[in-house]
């Protein structure tokens, strides 16, 4: 599997192997698991999902950062990746975590669909 290098990549994956809305599912499971407060409708459109999807994270980097370290842990975001990020600008970081969590989601909705 070739993760995708971007948000639009990995939404035209998405699209093209009809997995958006499982994608979309996925994610709200684990944000329900991580009991944070952020529930997708299944229709929504990708840039509204990567608009509020960064909100989140950077709410929850500010405001509440053990609900934001729980989060990354259900969505089994790879501490490496994390930690390889630049923490100088909050509202890049939000940024970039918000795209390893989609990769990391579109991964399971992927493996799940192919095997």
């Amino acid at each position: 599997m070739q993760l995708p290098t971007t948000f639009n990549n990995l939404i035209e994956e998405a699209n093209r192997l009809n997995l958006y809305k499982k994608l979309v599912k996925q994610i709200n499971k684990d944000f329900l698991y991580a009991n944070v407060d952020l529930d997708f409708h299944e229709d929504i459109l990708p840039s509204s999902l990567k608009i509020m999807l960064h909100e989140t994270v950077y709410k929850l980097i500010q405001e509440k950062f053990a609900d934001y370290l729980n989060l990354l842990y259900i969505v089994d975001v790879s501490e490496k990746a994390v930690k390889a990020l630049s923490g100088d600008d909050v509202v890049k970081l939000a940024e970039n975590v918000s795209f390893l969590i989609l990769k990391r989601e579109w991964q399971k909705v992927w493996f799940r669909n192919c095997y």
